[in-house]
């Protein structure tokens, strides 16, 4: 696949909607508070329709295949976790534990909600592998990461006498949160279906296709009303965040999947989707809790605009690596 079709079938139009989405927030046709009502669209009805929808048509031999995908997911996604973590609470003398949390939060997690099928589709093709994948991701990120950070958030908070709502949290709270949310529990009970061995009838999935249409061009549009409403404020921390995400994360995937002769179609699918730039959610979080909103920030902008060409260049590197290693 050339670098001219990641262009243009990946990454441009990704850029195009973004843009239209920015520059109606910055000509206030929209709001960032419209942009939080199209996030709770997306994460709440179009991205778990997208996921239970793609999955449940998978089968039982296609998901044990998956199992090394899984566990691989699991430690490069969260080996880059805490690394951001360790190097944002202790390296820098200014910074405490719940930037440290936010920064993992932001520079350790993909953008896999929003922007995993916008990107992948188009260059893998619309296939259950793409969306097992972006599921799997998905999982790690919203059913591990975010509670794993809120956690360590809170802890942080509640160390410093910060709490919310006047009460602090409960360990396992972050942990039930999060499980609650549908686009944490809704792959994992498509997942548990196709395990049974349901027979999902083909007159179900309509439904559940129109709602997941609405996912990738929402989900990018409200990410470019989010970063119109933000104050760019570039710095060392935020350049730092931007190298973590990017080069970092699809790095030790790479590194692991080459080692554990990992399927090349999984293992390049993986490889772009821990590429993506940061997590809005840990956008969100930040500015809920405000604590390292504009560093948080400006790593997002930087990333998103590096991603154009660590996309591809990360595609060239995984076919490389595969040729060499093979």
């Amino acid at each position: 696949m050339g670098i001219s079709h990641i262009l243009l079938y990946a990454i441009v139009p990704v850029i195009v909607i973004m843009l239209a989405g920015f520059i109606s927030g910055k000509k206030n046709i929209f709001s960032a508070s419209d942009a939080k009502t199209f996030n709770k669209v997306v994460l709440n009805y179009a991205l778990p329709a997208a996921l239970f929808v793609s999955i449940i048509q998978s089968s039982r031999e296609m998901l044990y295949a998956d199992i090394q995908l899984s566990i691989i997911s699991l430690v490069a996604i969260m080996s880059c976790f805490m690394i951001v973590y360790l190097v944002f609470t202790y390296c820098f003398k200014n910074n405490t534990g719940a930037d440290g949390a936010i920064s993992a939060l932001i520079s350790g997690s993909p953008t896999i909600g929003f922007l995993g099928f916008a990107v992948l589709e188009p260059i893998f093709g619309a296939t259950p592998a793409v969306a097992l994948v972006v599921a799997i991701v998905g999982i790690v990120v919203n059913a591990v990461g975010i509670p794993v950070g809120l956690l360590l958030l809170n802890t942080s908070l509640n160390k410093q006498g910060h709490t919310t709502n006047n009460k602090k949290s409960g360990t396992w709270t972050p942990v039930l949160r999060a499980l609650r949310q549908p686009v944490a529990w809704t792959p994992i009970l498509a997942v548990i279906l196709v395990v049974c061995g349901l027979d999902w009838p083909d007159w179900a999935s309509p439904s559940f296709n129109l709602m997941a249409k609405a996912n990738a061009s929402l989900a990018v549009f409200s990410a470019g009303i989010t970063l119109s409403a933000i104050s760019f404020n570039p710095n060392w921390q935020a350049i730092l965040g931007s190298i973590l995400k990017l080069v970092l994360m699809p790095a030790i995937a790479l590194f692991i999947g080459l080692i554990f002769n990992m399927d090349p179609q999984n293992l390049k699918m993986l490889v772009i989707a821990c590429a993506l730039p940061p997590a809005f959610s840990g956008i969100i979080l930040a500015d809920e809790y405000n604590v390292y909103v504009s560093t948080g920030t400006s790593s997002l902008a930087i990333s998103i605009i590096l991603f154009i060409a660590f996309c591809p260049l990360w595609i060239w590197l995984t076919d490389t690596a595969l040729s060499l290693y093979h």
